[in-house]
């Protein structure tokens, strides 16, 4: 287990690395236009912009992230056929709709001032959604991986593009911004539908109404106890404190989150799939064990990075997020926000993918409840006191009540083995990350924001890998080896 790396992890790795950049564009899109908007747009407007995403997306979680989760477990992977396709079009077609009717209230509830554009805005906002989602969805079915990667940057171009040209034609509303963004998702999945269809294979459905139901409804129901665990604490916020207060933890958030999320979902993407394929095919024990992995690499790339971000937490928001946004020291929240990003994504990308080889999804009700009720209670007892604090403290603890949860009821099937070793060398790879980006700060002081942010990042990044090297030679070693033969032959080509 002390060289898992130089076993399968390298396979994990290169199937991380080809979904990498098609996160890494959607991820830096969104980390670009918070730098932009909080800059352009007055602080209220972009709280309510950030509550069109919370509520959005906790609407959305409902209506077709379950959709991702069947039809990769019954639609087959490959050739896609179109009576799979068609089934599980009208499907969405239908919660959709049934989304859309939820809009309008919920929007009366969080926004009741402006709740008529409000309530657009989260319309637009759901169908652009779905639509992109399930067209994606079958690329990533059909294994498609370049054309997967261009039209996620596609998409993560047109959501950046067209907002900054609503803001530069001087419309700075909330609602001409978000509509902007929804257009550039749906132009994005309507080219990436197009795409997709040009492969998909003539031939009746793999599953019948009945299966897709069985497997579908509990994830719908997972999403709906989920909604106080994923975005609760803003709701709450902007009910005690308004919306500018909103505004600060969402940027916050997003600066804190999009690194730490990048890497999680880069190696979800890649290596769910395969591990429902492994458990099909060799059994519970093979998959446990490839989750493991999974883990294992999820760690040992996410804490040094999460060490990184809180250390030089407070130039980056200065030098990010105008003065408004940065009053204070930010490390605290960096740490908390990072804490529960981590457990989060644990919980989901290992725990969860293990109940979702066993088809029982249900199962995901129990730590999801734990999760939100623990976040709500937080929130209502620690924001009115606190407001940003209490916020993440609230997202935290219901972040680490989920993961707490999610081991027990994992033991109940084919348990999950922790990667002790890995995770230990990642935390001690993590600290020296850390402890060098804060000396090496320290001593380049004199230097300005950027320069000093850029050399420290690099000095510890090298230390990382350094690190890396030297806890797992063979694994850095086989890398080298595949390197210097692929040199070569591309010196060859040129």
């Amino acid at each position: 287990m002390h060289d898992l790396h130089a076993v399968r992890i390298p396979m994990l790795l290169r199937s991380t690395l080809i979904y990498g950049p098609a996160v890494l564009f959607t991820r830096l899109g969104a980390f670009l236009f918070v730098i932009m908007a909080t800059r352009l747009l007055d602080q209220a407007e972009y709280g309510l912009l950030t509550l069109v995403v919370t509520v959005g997306e906790m609407i959305d979680i409902a209506v077709s992230e379950w959709m991702r989760i069947a039809l990769l477990r019954l639609g087959g992977t490959g050739s896609v056929s179109g009576g799979s396709l068609k089934r599980a079009g009208f499907l969405l077609m239908g919660t959709t709709t049934l989304a859309l009717l939820l809009a309008v209230p919920a929007s009366a509830v969080v926004v009741p001032d402006r709740w008529q554009e409000f309530s657009i805005a989260v319309s637009f906002y759901l169908i652009a959604g779905s639509i992109a989602r399930f067209s994606l969805i079958v690329l990533q079915m059909q294994q498609r991986h370049t054309a997967y990667l261009l039209l996620e940057f596609l998409r993560a171009a047109l959501q950046l593009g067209l907002p900054i040209i609503s803001i530069a034609s001087d419309h700075k509303s909330f609602l001409v911004i978000s509509l902007a963004s929804s257009l550039g998702t749906l132009v994005a999945g309507l080219v990436a539908g197009w795409v997709a269809a040009k492969r998909v294979v003539p031939g009746p459905s793999r599953f019948t109404k009945r299966e897709f139901f069985v497997l579908g409804l509990p994830i719908v129901a997972v999403a709906l106890v989920s909604l106080g665990l994923n975005s609760a604490e803003r709701v709450i916020l902007n009910a005690y404190h308004g919306a500018a207060p909103v505004a600060v933890f969402a940027a916050l958030y997003a600066l804190a989150r999009q690194p730490i999320s990048m890497i999680a979902n880069a190696v979800n993407l890649g290596s769910f799939p395969e591990a429902l394929a492994r458990f099909d095919r060799d059994g519970a024990q093979a998959a446990s064990r490839f989750v493991t992995e999974i883990m294992a690499l999820m760690l040992s790339l996410s804490l040094p990075a999460a060490a990184l971000l809180i250390a030089l937490g407070d130039d980056l928001v200065r030098f990010i997020l105008p003065s408004e946004y940065s009053a204070g020291s930010t490390t605290l929240l960096f740490a908390i926000m990072i804490f529960s990003v981590i457990c989060t994504n644990v919980a989901d990308y290992t725990y969860g993918t293990m109940i979702h080889a066993f088809k029982r999804p249900h199962l995901l009700i129990i730590n999801k409840v734990f999760g939100s009720v623990t976040s709500v209670a937080l929130s209502l007892l620690l924001i009115p006191m606190w407001s940003e604090i209490g916020a993440a403290l609230a997202l935290a603890g219901g972040a680490l009540a989920n993961l707490a949860v999610a081991m027990v009821v994992n033991r109940q099937m084919t348990p999950i083995s922790f990667p002790w070793v890995p995770a230990a060398l990642a935390v001690v790879i993590a600290a020296a990350t850390g402890a060098v980006a804060v000396c090496s700060s320290t001593l380049v002081q004199w230097l300005p924001t950027i320069v000093r942010l850029g050399l420290v990042g690099s000095i510890s990044g090298i230390v990382a890998l350094a690190l890396n090297a030297f806890f797992y030679p063979q694994a850095a070693s086989g890398h080298l080896r595949r390197l210097s033969l692929t040199l070569p032959k591309r010196r060859g080509t040129t």
